[in-house]
Parts: structure tokens; sequence; C-alpha cells
């Protein structure tokens, strides 16, 4: 049993080393299950007792090894507010939870194995797995860092077909990968003719599978022409210590920070100045904008650009009279509600300003999940000043719109890893992503860099230029192809400029969405009643 675990923990060496920020070592991810598919397949064909019981566990091991070593960086966040233990114990959620998810997708396949053909577990195994990713970027708990296409973006030119399927074509691919290697692999333990045959089959397939979308994917990389349609934009780098910019630093201070960098590379045909997540700091009301102090010295420093814009993200609020949302909270001094947001603002030369509401929260930071059935927390959370679990939020995303009539999609820091999400901004008329984000709160860790190594594969799917702009590490431009064409370095003030070009075209993934995933997920409820009535059929016969 010792040599079973072992093996598959080579699994979980094998996904992290293929994980990003490691460049070039992508390919691995379409052999990485094999080991564990190894000693699922040794636990089955073993006469050792609870055999659902040890699958689930040594997959729940192997999962939650990888999940700790590529998403540690959790815990640096959290270290920096509370004690070593406690942050520990918090970071363990997150990585627990994806574990178990996974593990549960490992534990559905043994079910099948015990009441149909290999085969069809296989595609069971394939769509458990698509699902569970699915529900871990729809439900309250949503944290779809770890969905295993997004593994191809340190090696983005492998997946320029992703404009057609999404990350979720490449869960698909290094799921399919994974099974034929497998069963290469089961069949080289064979020496008859029926099994060399077995292994030429399962080559050529393998080979085919492998190799024909890379082959397309490099074909569309050095073929990819970008329509020539400019536009000039400068993103802002502060480099505002994040604990700091909400104690320590005055607002005003910050703003002039970054009206100095964002002067310094301005031209007088820059249409776009993208400043960080909440780089307005100091809390403002929506309703009384115009009256707010950053908001004039904003507008001072514009009236030299004739059609700039200033894209920034922002601490705003909104006053009511009644509970008129779920997340409104209520001021007892002033006897008021309202909510606050994590938002996005858009500035011009005009009296017009628009607002966006961030609408993917992190869970249990910026809102609680299962707000409704765990209601009776709020009296708990007003008691910490309900500053967890309290951002309010849109439903849908925004497009901002300049005064020349480009469309910009504002998306705030984690909504960026939602593929669909940002293909809905692009599909409302966004020409160009706008990343505002404030990655500090990591430290210098892989966190940053698989944070802006995912922006790339958003710039595949949608075939729209990134303009990434964090308070810390790292902000640059990413082309139509993918590309980093400029990135700044981690710590450091600064500011970066490029000449954009501006799509209007939608690809197949922005018009018709996550429709791999959806499938999937139906597939799987199909194959999990197909458990439950053998389950009970059996259980019957076993009563008779």
């Amino acid at each position: 049993m010792q040599k079973i675990y072992f093996r598959a923990l080579a699994s979980s060496f094998l996904l992290w080393l293929a994980w990003p920020p490691m460049s070039f070592t992508a390919p691995l991810l379409l052999m990485a299950f094999v080991p564990l598919l190894l000693s699922t397949e040794s636990i089955i064909e073993s006469d050792t007792p609870k055999k659902g019981k040890k699958v689930f566990w040594l997959a729940f091991l192997v999962f939650f090894v990888w999940n700790t070593s590529c998403i540690y960086w959790v815990f640096n966040s959290l270290n920096a507010v509370m004690p070593a233990g406690v942050a520990i114990l918090i970071s363990l959620i997150p990585f627990g939870l994806a574990a178990l998810l996974m593990a549960i997708a490992f534990w559905l396949y043994y079910q099948l194995r015990k009441i149909t053909t290999k085969t069809w577990s296989y595609a069971g195994l394939v769509v458990f797995w698509i699902g569970y990713e699915y529900l871990h970027q729809s439900w309250e708990l949503a944290f779809p860092w770890m969905t295993l296409g997004n593994g191809f973006a340190g090696s983005h030119q492998l997946v320029q077909w992703y404009e057609y399927t999404g990350v979720y074509g490449g869960t698909l691919w290094i799921w399919v990968a994974n099974l034929l290697a497998f069963e290469l692999t089961l069949s080289r333990a064979e020496s008859s003719d029926a099994a060399m045959k077995a292994q030429k089959r399962y080559l050529q397939v393998l080979f085919g599978w492998v190799m024909l979308p890379i082959l397309i994917s490099y074909t569309m990389y050095t073929r990819y022409k970008e329509a020539e349609n400019p536009s000039n934009v400068v993103v802002v780098q502060p480099n505002i210590d994040p604990y700091e910019k909400f104690n320590s630093l005055p607002a005003n201070e910050q703003v002039k920070r970054l009206i100095y960098l964002s002067d310094s590379l301005g031209q007088p045909n820059t249409e776009y100045f993208i400043w960080p997540e909440t780089a307005i700091s100091e809390s403002a009301d929506e309703e009384r904008i115009r009256f707010d102090s950053n908001y004039v010295s904003i507008k001072s420093f514009l009236q030299k650009y004739k059609n700039g814009n200033v894209l920034s993200g922002i601490e705003s609020y909104l006053l009511y009279d009644t509970a008129k949302t779920p997340t409104a909270r209520y001021n007892e001094q002033n006897g008021i509600f309202y909510d606050a947001f994590n938002a996005a603002i858009q500035i011009e030369n005009t009296a017009r300003v628009q607002f966006y509401h961030k609408s993917k929260l992190v869970p249990g930071v910026e809102q609680t999940p299962f707000s409704s059935a765990l209601s009776f927390l709020k009296p708990v959370f007003a008691a910490f000043g309900g500053s967890t679990g309290g951002y309010g939020f849109q439903d849908e995303p925004s497009v901002f719109y300049s005064q020349t009539g480009i469309g910009a999609a504002p998306v705030i820091c984690y909504e960026s890893i939602w593929g669909e999400y940002v293909g809905d901004c692009v599909k409302k008329g966004a020409q160009f992503i706008a990343i505002i984000t404030n990655d500090a709160w990591w430290g210098d860790t892989s966190g940053k860099d698989q944070h802006l190594a995912y922006a790339k594969l958003r710039a595949i799917e949608t075939r729209r230029w990134v303009a990434r702009s964090a308070n810390t590490g790292i902000s640059g431009f990413i082309n139509q192809r993918g590309d980093v064409v400029v990135q700044s370095k981690w710590w450091e003030a600064t500011a970066l400029k490029a000449d954009i070009n501006l799509n209007d075209e939608l690809t197949f993934y922005v018009k018709h969405g996550d429709y791999i995933a959806v499938f999937a997920s139906i597939l799987a409820v199909c194959f999990l009643i197909f458990i439950l009535v053998s389950f009970r059929t059996r259980k019957r016969s076993a009563q008779i």
C-alpha cells in the first residue's frame, strides 16, 4: 500500500511542475494523472476491503498536495493580519475544498467501475471532473483558480484554439490524453500479440490527440494578424503597500502619485489612463462624486488630455432609506442603510461618470457564502464592523464607454479568472480588457505571476488586448495572441504605455461561453443518476 501512495504522489509533483508560473512545462499535464490512475487501478484490482474509501483518500492526498504547492500564497495574505497558526488553519479551507471536490470526482469514477465498462467509466471521470470545475466557478464558494485548462497559461502558444473552447477545452484535452496514456501504460505490461496491437493503436491515437491541437495552435499563432485600430493607453503601478493605503497614506497623496505617474507618459492622443484596484482608497458617495476632492483632482489632470479617460478602482458607497438590497448594511448612528462597493469608476472630460460594482466577490472576504442560509450570523459580522462579507455587487458585467466611443471592460482582480464572464463584457461591446488589481496582498510569490498568466488566456478567448494595472507587480499589456508585450517589475512605482489595437469581432467562445462545461455537467448528472439507480437496484436485490 505504501508503494501505491508514493507512486500516486508523483502525480502531485508532475501537476505542480506543469503549473504556472513554470514555463514550457505545461505539456506535462497531458500525462500527470497517469501515476494516480495506476495507483487507483491497483486498489481496484486488489482484494483489499473498503476500496472506495481508499480511492477517495488517495485522490484527496494527491490533490491536497498539488493545491497546496500551487496556491500556498493564500497563506501570505492571511499571515500579515493574523497569527500564523490561525492563518494556516484558514488557508487549509481553499486547499482542502478543492481537493475534496476533485477526490469526489475520482470516487464517483470508482463507483462507475463497479457497474459499467472501463470506457463508460472513463467518460464518467471526465465529465465528473469538468462538472466539479464548473460548480467551483458557479457556486458561492467559487474559486476556479485551479481549473485544469488554466495550466496552459504559461504556454499559451499551445492553446490558441481556446478562442473556440475556452479553458474547459483544455481540461478535456488533458484528461483524454491522460486516459490514453494510462491505457498505453497498462498495455505495455503485457507481451501478447493482442497487447502489442493495442499498444500500437493507443500510441497512434495518443500521438494524434496531443499533436493535432498543438499543430493547429501553432498555425493559428503564427498566422494571426491584428486588424489595425490603435488607441494609446497608459497603465499605472503606484507601488503602495496594501497595508498602508487604507491606514497610513492619505488618499489624496495616493491620487497625486497616480497623477504624476500618468502624466509622465501621457501624450496628446492618450485615451485611457488605467489605475489599479482601490486606487482611490477614500470611500466616496457615488451620488455626490462630483463634489469629491479626489474626483476634482482627476478632472483637473484630464484637462490637458482632450479625449482622456481615467479608469480606476475606487472604494464607494450608496445610501438608502430602506434595505433595498440583500447586502445593505444599517448604520445605527445615522439611521440609514448603505451598500459599500469594491468598484471601478471612469472619469472623463465631461460631466458623465460611470461606475461598475465588482460582481465576482472573494468568498468570506468580500461576501458571506450562502448568506441567505447564514443570515443568523449577520449580528456577528456587524460586531466586527460588517467588514467581512459585506460588499454590494451587481449581477452582470458592465462596459465603460469613452467620449470617442471606445468600449472598455472593467475587470476587477479576482474576476479575471472567469472566462465566460469576461466574454460577456466583450459581447456587450468591450473592445479591450482593463484588469485592475491589487496582488500585493500575496507578497512576492507565484500568486501574482499566475494571475498575470491567466490574463493571457482571456486575451486568447476574446481576441482582445489586456491592459493590466496592478497596485504593485505585475502591470503590463497583453496582445490578442496572448503575448505579454511589456510588463513591470515587482515592487516598483512605474507607468507603462502602448498603442493597443481595438477589436470588434466576436470569437466563437465569446458567443457561446462555457458550452463544454454545461454539456459535461448535464452528462455528469446523468451518470450520477445511473450510479444512484444502480445502487438502489443492488440494495433491493440483496434484500431479496
